[in-house]
């Protein structure tokens, strides 16, 4: 165990924190998943879906490992080839997105082969913010014109968000603030940040416009977001209003300590009980108590990606870590929210507490390249240190010699003939 531990690079205390989160999840997970596994086989038995989760978190763990290895440097390079193909599978999903469970249709494509269930927008987040942050990184010492950025970075990200925007608003809306925020950290124009962000909501109400007058023009899902928006804002009874009220009853059931682990009684009523509404059984279950260790390690971390952020010797290493690691807190905090009624129903899983697949994985893979940023500032830290031991040993070395040939001075000098009279014979020259 102490050699896997040694074996890890990087920011030590974030490795803490996200294993903390993985383990804590079997909990919550095991016990929301005993009302899928009634409805899938009749039995209740949950032990198949703890054993899926293992499998989730365990792949996502190495994921991490491996990721973290590579430098965070190549991340340039990669994103810009990644990007077209992302666009590509984003099409793809439009067209041809599965339906997982009767919900949230067109966000998933099935992997050939493997029948493994994958959500392109998330994995289009990570290659997006690389990206972002490569071009900011750059145009800090090319000061590039407005127009160039046009085409070489606003163009991409609108493509991007307008690709996702027709089956996922969340997501869409999540990462258009997070590039929104890379530009203002990166030093961005600040004038031409308040032009993308008019002309990113004048673009909104054209495609809503479009989307009401041809509504079978192609697939999306704006009525059912502009619906859960109704609802929040209204009194409308909505097809949502019945999560978030099993949700409140299981948040008011909690207490202050909880009705204790795997006793939650709302998970039998709450249909995205072990996902998008994890979060209520986690309080119903572990109390206020419990709700507040989950949101103290989430700002904890959040925290940490700062310091790392801080600690990154490199413009582009500072902004992989903010945009990489700072939309992973923001959507807990989105997760917390709706389950809350703060926001209305969103479709955001609670990161590596949540179940499923792909969404864990894409928050692995986006963990271990703020890691392997981290790894990078201490291999640089460690290669200073070693030098600096290198230097003082070889000063030490050099002071003795020094002193050596002083203590060889001195007896010449406070050499004397009455010491011995020969020896001052044989050696006058």
């Amino acid at each position: 165990m102490k050699e896997l531990i040694n074996s890890l690079k990087g920011d030590k205390v974030i490795w803490a924190f996200v294993s903390l989160l993985a383990l804590f999840s079997f909990m919550p997970v095991f016990s929301a998943s005993s009302n899928l596994a009634y409805l899938r086989n009749g039995t209740g038995n949950a032990v198949t879906y703890l054993i899926k989760h293992l499998a989730h978190i365990f792949i996502g763990f190495f994921i991490i490992y491996q990721v973290h290895k590579i430098p965070y440097h190549y991340f340039r390079g990669i994103s810009r080839i990644a990007l077209p193909i992302v666009w590509i599978l984003l099409v793809y999903t439009l067209v041809k997105g599965s339906v997982i469970d009767g919900a949230n249709a067109s966000r998933w494509i099935q992997v050939p082969f493997i029948g493994v269930s994958f959500q392109t927008s998330t994995f289009a987040a990570i290659v997006l913010y690389i990206y972002v942050a490569r071009y900011l990184s750059k145009s800090r010492d090319e000061k590039p014109t407005f127009q160039q950025s046009l085409f070489e970075l606003w163009l991409p990200v609108f493509i991007t968000v307008l690709l996702i925007l027709p089956a996922n608003f969340s997501t869409a809306a999540l990462i258009f603030a997070m590039v929104m925020m890379l530009a203002f950290i990166g030093k961005y124009p600040l004038k031409y940040i308040a032009v993308i962000l008019g002309t990113g909501v004048v673009a909104l109400v054209f495609f809503i416009l479009v989307v009401k007058a041809f509504p079978d023009a192609f697939p999306n899902r704006v009525d059912t977001w502009i619906s859960r928006i109704d609802n929040f804002t209204s009194n409308k009874p909505g097809e949502d209003d019945y999560q978030i009220e099993k949700a409140k009853i299981a948040i008011a059931s909690g207490g202050f300590y909880g009705l204790g682990p795997g006793k939650s009684i709302q998970k039998n009523f709450l249909p995205q009980s072990s996902s998008d509404f994890i979060f209520a059984i986690i309080v119903e279950e572990y109390g206020l108590l419990g709700a507040i260790s989950v949101i103290g390690i989430y700002l904890l971390l959040l925290f940490r990606f700062v310091i790392a952020a801080h600690k990154s010797n490199t413009l582009f290493g500072k902004l992989v870590v903010v945009g990489l690691g700072f939309p992973i807190i923001f959507q807990a905090l989105i997760n917390m929210a709706v389950a809350v009624e703060l926001l209305p129903v969103t479709g955001q899983t609670l990161p590596l507490i949540s179940s499923g697949g792909s969404s864990v994985w894409m928050t692995c893979i986006a963990l271990g390249i703020i890691l392997s940023v981290t790894k990078k500032e201490e291999e640089i830290a460690q290669e200073l240190s070693e030098k600096q031991k290198r230097e003082d040993a070889l000063q030490k070395l050099i002071d003795k010699q020094l002193q050596e040939d002083e203590d060889e001075e001195t007896k010449e000098e406070n050499y004397s003939i009455t010491d011995n009279p020969m020896n001052a014979v044989l050696n006058k020259k």
